[in-house]
């Protein structure tokens, strides 16, 4: 006698459960909307940073800019002929028991303030910069006092002090070798970072910018703890990849000038580690860096481990899919 094969049951979803799924789906992608948004921003930033860069990196071509600055005096403090539309303000923030507490950096931060005579200076500390966010920014007070990590009060007060005042902010381990006045004459510059956006360790920008004052509006909006690490968390709420992202999406980014390198030298600006740029020595502290900095580097140096990691958890659920759907076959 033959063995009778019964078709295998199909399980299908009850009408009802797979209309309120569908419509709870939908509720939670509209719910985390925002959410979903910003991370997308923030990781098309490699992708996104070099559209028409050719039309906000400085170069010789299209601005008539030396990048080597050897035809620019070192004492030359303003930008003459041209127009200076950075105003003549120095910042240095020092937060906590920050730099100010330690001699060293104090003889950078006067190198500085030597090689700029008559410009404004500011020294922001702990007293100064708490009456300046209550005074100016009470709406952000809240959330700038409950950042979770030091730095990041440090990053959003760069922002709202560049706003407020113009100039330039620089850290407190750049030590000048040079006047800045040639960069006067652009709205807002910063030095290009590798592999992709900008290094906030120096900024600078005409008083009331308005990309900085996008920085400051949106400090709220991407203030989030990624992932529960702090490398990630300071880079995407306050940090360098936040304020390239808001670079990288806008509307005209012409006048929002990045600083960077020739053909022979790519890097001659870049601020990574400590090196000597033609106008800093960047003696390079990035004290704050955690203990994920390290894993997160590694990541974004190398594509493959990416792709590995990502390929293993597509494999590992492919698997696990397959074996319960046979599972379900053999048990009907």
């Amino acid at each position: 006698m033959g063995v009778i094969h019964r078709p295998a049951r199909v399980h299908r979803a009850h009408p009802v459960l797979f209309t309120c799924g569908t419509a709870l789906l939908f509720l939670a992608l509209f719910c985390a909307r925002h959410v979903l948004y910003d991370s997308w921003t923030l990781a098309a930033l490699p992708f996104k940073w070099f559209t028409y860069s050719d039309r906000f990196l400085l170069s010789a071509e299209a601005d008539g800019f030396d990048l080597t600055f050897a035809n620019y005096s070192k004492h030359q403090v303003s930008a003459a002929p041209f127009e200076d539309r950075v105003p003549p303000v120095l910042h240095h923030i020092s937060l906590g028991t920050g730099a100010a507490a330690h001699s060293r950096w104090m003889t950078v931060r006067q190198d500085c303030l030597d090689i700029h005579p008559g410009w404004e200076a500011f020294l922001w500390t702990d007293e100064t910069a708490n009456t300046f966010v209550r005074d100016h920014y009470p709406e952000l007070k809240d959330m700038w006092e409950s950042y979770p990590y030091p730095i990041q009060k440090i990053d959003a007060l760069r922002y709202m002090v560049l706003y407020h005042y113009g100039g330039v902010v620089l850290d407190m381990d750049l030590q000048c070798k040079r006047a800045l006045g040639p960069l006067r004459r652009f709205e807002f510059v910063a030095p290009e970072a590798h592999p992709a956006g900008f290094s906030i360790g120096f900024m600078m920008a005409s008083k009331r910018n308005e990309f900085v004052g996008n920085l400051v509006a949106n400090l709220r909006r991407y203030n989030r703890r990624w992932i529960f690490l702090p490398y990630p968390t300071v880079m995407f709420s306050t940090g360098c990849h936040y304020a390239s992202t808001i670079h990288a999406f806008q509307r005209d980014r012409s006048t929002l000038k990045i600083l960077a390198g020739t053909k022979d030298n790519f890097r001659m600006h870049s601020l990574n580690g400590p090196v000597s740029t033609p106008i800093f020595n960047h003696l390079g502290s990035s004290s704050w860096h955690s203990y994920d900095a390290a894993l997160i580097v590694t990541l974004g140096r190398s594509w493959r481990l990416p792709v590995i990691l990502v390929g293993g958890v597509a494999v590992a659920f492919f698997v696990v899919r397959r074996t319960k759907r046979r599972n379900m076959l053999l048990k009907g």
